[in-house]
């Protein structure tokens, strides 16, 4: 089954995913939280609607969702500021409904600009520091098609006059997305394939 890899610095993010318990909880909270904030200003809701008690029990589920995941999902906070910036990559087949919903997208999407990842080839960088809508924070989307996979990298920064600056590690740790692959080779071997 193939999966995503990536090499974070450690000196700038903390991973979310295979956080357990306690420890990793006020990360997870803010990733979770940041997250909820923007798919809820995606779908028209306001501000204070109850997403504090949500992403406190979403933190709490949240290690095994991603365990159930199974390496399709990676997530990680700034390490100095949690509240800071979320990144979170994703591996999504490339069903036919994926790529017409893809093609739907809104017009303020089409302006892309090439982006390279040595492991995943030539794919395209959204940068929107200032979007349209006051309420919907800066935001950057990476994206790959890698014909059967989309891989995508998608951040969410609440500052505006501090998204500019945090661009530069957005670019370092897109570059060092990878799909890895498991075959199982028998029931107690599997055998894990590195990116070719």
């Amino acid at each position: 089954m193939p999966r995503l890899q990536a090499d974070a610095s450690p000196d700038r993010w903390v991973p979310v995913t295979g956080s357990l318990g306690l420890r990793g909880r006020r990360h997870r909270k803010s990733a979770i939280r940041m997250l909820l904030a923007q798919a809820g200003t995606a779908l028209g809701a306001g501000p204070g609607s109850g997403g504090g008690v949500f992403a406190w029990i979403l933190s709490q589920a949240t290690p095994l969702l991603m365990r159930k995941a199974d390496g399709r999902v990676l997530v990680w906070v700034w390490k100095d500021d949690p509240e800071l910036l979320v990144a979170m990559a994703q591996l999504r087949e490339a069903t036919p409904h994926l790529r017409t919903a893809r093609a739907m997208m809104p017009m303020e999407y089409d302006d892309t600009e090439a982006f390279r990842n040595p492991h995943l080839g030539m794919g395209e960088r959204l940068l929107m520091p200032m979007p349209a809508d006051p309420g919907t924070p800066p935001f950057a989307t990476y994206t790959w098609d890698v014909t059967t996979h989309f891989v995508t990298l998608t951040a969410v920064c609440p500052q505006r006059e501090r998204f500019g600056t945090l661009v530069p590690a957005l670019d370092a740790l897109a570059r060092t997305l990878r799909i890895v692959d498991d075959l199982t080779i028998d029931e107690h071997n599997v055998l894990r394939l590195g990116p070719s």
